[in-house]
């Protein structure tokens, strides 16, 4: 049995030791400061948990010991904490984080590890980056990379026409941060909750524009491959010019802590969510102008005699999914490892990975012919 440390027990950090110890194959010891979500986990041979404030860097080293990797559910602001452990620790590092800067300091500490460390394992950054790269690389030519994610309600019933469905610090990073784009063959930053645009899915409409991180790395594998690379938030119409007035005209972005509480405060969990995964690849194939796009709606539901958000099941699934086939030899096992590392059948095939596989599917419409 494969022992893994899971920090944050949380709404995701939840369904990821659901995940795992259901396989047989992993005890999971948890650990998190706050007891009060640690106490919704049932204490088994398999699951232990650990009340412990991450920050104690020897507590730290301690818990990590004999384990074979450490998978980060925390949220980003003690990311970097938890991948210097595991350098020192000598295991493997996942996360799920979407902060720029600290995958960035992740990547510098696996320059020299004999340790596998995966960031970014979840639905966006995460799974939509290796959805985009299998598509990407059957083109001779790129020209257009585009990726849309969404985590909605499926029963908006407010202005901003959203609820709470994951983290909160994470939501506000992405509408506030830079973000990372190819232009015309140029990498460049973006500003967030700009170049809106709109479109239809199976009758239902939709807004997507330009969020922090969702990109994860695919900037860099396809500079020099591709005319134009962007990710976008999807969200329903209205959504992104609410949250401009809060964040720039009510100047909410220069108080982010002030932003959560009123989010935290007026507006609902659920766990009745849709995540939508829209990712169009154009370009050339064999002579001929080529689009394929691949379109995949994951909702929630019950496993294991518990309701899962779509969130939840779409997350934890990427991380799972990352760790699995890391154990069986289909990743890196040192260095840095990039999403687009994985190969997307490995992952669509994975036992985690197959909650991304019911119903997706793949279209290809020849645009027009090239002279």
């Amino acid at each position: 049995m494969t022992k893994i440390l899971l920090v944050g027990a949380g709404k995701i950090g939840g369904m990821i030791a659901e995940m795992l110890v259901t396989t047989g194959d992993y005890q999971v010891t948890v650990v998190d400061k706050n007891a009060e979500n640690l106490d919704q986990m049932e204490v088994t041979d398999t699951v232990i948990r650990e009340i412990a404030d991450v920050s104690d860097h020897e507590k730290l080293l301690k818990l990590m010991q004999n384990k074979y990797a450490v998978l980060s559910a925390a949220p980003f602001s003690v990311t970097i904490e938890i991948a210097k452990a595991a350098k020192v620790a000598r295991i493997h590092y996942l996360d799920l984080t979407e902060d720029v800067q600290a995958t960035r300091v992740v990547k510098d500490l696996a320059r020299d590890a004999d340790r596998a460390f995966i960031p970014q394992c979840g639905l966006a950054p995460g799974f939509i980056s290796i959805v985009a790269y299998d598509l990407a690389r059957k083109f001779d030519r790129l020209h257009n990379v585009h990726m849309r994610v969404g985590a909605l309600p499926k029963y908006p019933s407010n202005g901003l026409k959203y609820n709470l469905t994951w983290s909160t610090d994470g939501l506000i990073n992405e509408y506030c941060n830079p973000c990372e784009a190819i232009v015309g063959g140029q990498l460049k930053e973006v500003l967030p909750l700009e170049e809106v645009e709109e479109f239809s899915l199976d009758g239902i409409s939709y807004e997507a524009f330009n969020t922090s991180g969702g990109l994860g790395t695919l900037c860099e594998t396809l500079l020099g491959k591709v005319d134009n690379l962007n990710y976008r938030t999807v969200r329903y119409p209205g959504h992104r010019d609410i949250m401009k007035i809060l964040i720039h005209d009510l100047r909410l972005g220069e108080r982010r802590a002030l932003l959560k509480d009123i989010f935290e405060t007026a507006l609902p969990l659920t766990l009745q969510d849709v995540v939508l995964v829209f990712v169009t690849v154009s370009g050339d194939i064999g002579g001929k102008y080529m689009q394929e796009s691949y379109v995949r709606k994951v909702y929630s539901r019950s496993i294991n005699d518990h309701i899962w958000s779509a969130i939840q099941i779409t997350t934890a699934s990427g991380i799972c999914a990352m760790l699995d086939l890391l154990r069986e030899g289909k990743l890196p096992e040192t260095g840095f490892v990039k999403q687009e590392d994985c190969n997307f059948q490995d992952f669509i095939s994975n036992r985690f990975g197959t909650n991304y596989a019911e119903d997706a599917t793949v279209n290809r419409v020849i645009e027009r012919q090239v002279a």
